[in-house]
């Protein structure tokens, strides 16, 4: 535990749960919160355990792109297979917005 987060559970006298990409905890909340089915769900990111393969743990589309963390070999990766892959998110949207009635 950081030292941060060991004073802010002992300032606020609550346990705190640190959660993120790729917990399904992580997914499920931002989901939730949004009031969207995780079946018309896409996430799009660089990452293809974290974004991409947490994602679809969750039942989202997973669409990875060519930027930031990415790297050759995540086209190949051995465990996560993304639904779709676009150069760059503005690729992705022009690819979207035809689509979109």
């Amino acid at each position: 535990m950081s030292h941060k987060s060991f004073l802010l559970q002992y300032a606020s006298d609550v346990t705190a749960e640190v959660v993120g990409k790729p917990s399904s905890i992580f997914f499920e909340a931002v989901l939730q919160d949004a009031g969207v089915n995780p079946s018309k769900s896409v996430m799009v990111g660089d990452d293809i355990v974290s974004d991409i393969g947490g994602a679809q743990a969750c039942g989202m589309t997973g669409v990875l792109v060519r930027t930031g963390k990415f790297r050759p070999k995540d086209e190949n990766h051995k465990d996560v297979k993304p639904d779709a892959i676009f150069d760059n998110l503005a690729q992705f949207v022009d690819a979207l917005l035809p689509t979109i009635h």
